[in-house]
């Protein structure tokens, strides 16, 4: 009998075996696509030219992710962040330096106050246990979209903080409660780390695509790893778990369920899953991004002090825009992030019109070579059934005080990963292979009679 069947290849199902594997324990990990790396995916289009479809970046925080780039030798370069950044706000296109862009004297001074204000509630809360802050029943039953209209005083700072957190959270902010934003914060440090590039989230990629650490990772048991193995039903008997669908089925001690939890929620297990687990699994919503990627033969905006970062208000369809040209220059890429119901609204139109959108817009920003792409791709993992939406699932108003902990509770000898089962790096890579590696030392433990 093994010792545990995995149920997902992300990031924190091949974490969860990486640690398997050292611990000499058996084990298979049974996963729906044709790949590993859930909503990490590096396409490549050539030997040279690849693109992140799904997670990209690593930052300072999150050792778990150094610590495999040094075990297995994967380097990591700088993210392109020097020159001036585009400001987009009400068809007035402005350029600037810095973190915060030249508004008027009260935005400037209410933008302070309010990522201050976000940053202080954030630091009050217990990542292990939101829902016990003295206030967190009434952070729980406001929107963050609440929050700024409570406190962003003018139309440019209300515009300039929604498309920041709006990029962070891969969603409309009425769809996320106050509480799980300041979690979300706590989780990865503080708000300043998950919006900046320098000493921030988006500070590191990975020399050929995020893909390419998974793949090290899992090289010692790629014979463990199962594709087109979607699991249908799990049954649990006081000493084993069976996991079963259409064409096999797998017994073993144990099983970690390392998928998103809308996919999670589509198991029948047998005997049920504890109420508010079930409940909560069915609160919460995966976010919508559209990654969409403007290719050149280089970076030529570089050459005229341009970093290729842009922010616009909702009259353009993306919140925001990154160089994502790989590390050696041999192409270079704007990556555009359209969200929520911009996101909903683009994916109305066809994909030459995204296209055509895309290039209008970088021609306003970066003058008339941004009118000669070689290539234009877009992707949303909304669109992928194993992955249902990115970054991560999001906690709606009365969510976290009404079902506390209860999605990362093991049930029985069914334990849970996925980024959010974190409490740590929520949403980010670095939640999901630290989950990973708890339910495997949590598995481990299960094995020695724990």
């Amino acid at each position: 009998m093994l010792d545990t069947i995995i149920i997902g290849g992300g990031f924190s199902g091949i974490g969860a075996a990486k640690l398997l594997h050292e611990k000499g324990l058996s084990f298979k990990v049974l996963e729906a696509r044709d790949r590993i790396g859930g909503r990490v995916h590096t396409k490549h289009f050539s030997e040279e030219l690849y693109l992140d479809l799904g997670g990209q970046w690593i930052g300072p925080g999150q050792d778990r992710m150094y610590q495999l780039c040094a075990e297995l030798t994967v380097p990591y370069f700088e993210t392109y962040n020097s020159g001036y950044h585009m400001l987009d706000f009400g068809g007035k296109v402005k350029k600037f330096k810095g973190l915060i862009p030249k508004l008027d004297l009260i935005s400037l001074v209410n933008i302070d106050l309010v990522i201050k204000k976000l940053e202080s509630m954030a630091k009050s809360i217990d990542q292990q246990q939101p829902w016990t802050h003295p206030k967190a029943s009434y952070y729980d039953s406001v929107s963050l979209a609440y929050f700024l209209e409570e406190n962003c005083k003018t139309k440019a700072s209300r515009n300039l903080v929604k498309l920041a957190l709006e990029t962070v959270f891969a969603c409309e902010l009425n769809e996320v409660s106050l509480l799980h934003a300041l979690f979300y914060i706590k989780s990865g440090r503080d708000l300043n780390t998950l919006i900046n590039i320098e000493n921030g989230a988006q500070q590191h990629r990975i020399v050929g695509g995020m893909q390419t650490l998974i793949e090290r990772m899992a090289e010692p048991f790629r014979e463990e790893i199962l594709f087109e193995h979607p699991v249908q039903s799990i049954y649990q008997e006081k000493e084993s778990v069976k996991v079963i669908a259409q064409g096999f089925e797998y017994i073993a001690k144990t099983a970690i369920v390392a998928i998103p939890p809308p996919l999670a929620a589509n198991i029948t297990f047998d005997p049920p899953l504890p109420l508010e687990k079930r409940q909560v699994m069915d609160r919460i919503a995966m976010g919508i991004v559209i990654k969409c990627f403007m290719i050149y033969e280089k970076a030529f905006w570089r050459k005229e002090d341009f970093s290729g970062q842009a922010f616009a208000d909702e009259h353009s369809p993306f919140q925001s825009m990154f160089d994502s040209s790989p590390k050696d220059g041999s192409y270079g890429i704007i990556l555009g992030f359209c969200i929520g119901d911009r996101a909903k609204a683009f994916l109305e139109k066809d994909k030459t019109h995204r296209q055509a959108v895309m290039q209008q817009i970088l021609a306003r920003y970066f003058g008339e070579k941004a009118n000669n792409p070689i290539q234009y791709v877009d992707h949303t993992m909304s669109d992928e059934a194993w992955s249902k939406g990115c970054y991560a699932g999001l906690y709606p108003t009365g969510a976290w005080t009404g079902f506390r902990d209860s999605y990362r509770q093991p049930h029985g000898n069914v334990f849970w990963a996925g980024t959010e089962a974190s409490e740590k790096w929520y949403g980010y890579i670095e939640g999901a292979v630290l989950a990973g590696e708890k339910a495997a030392r949590l598995v481990a433990d299960w094995g020695k009679g724990g």
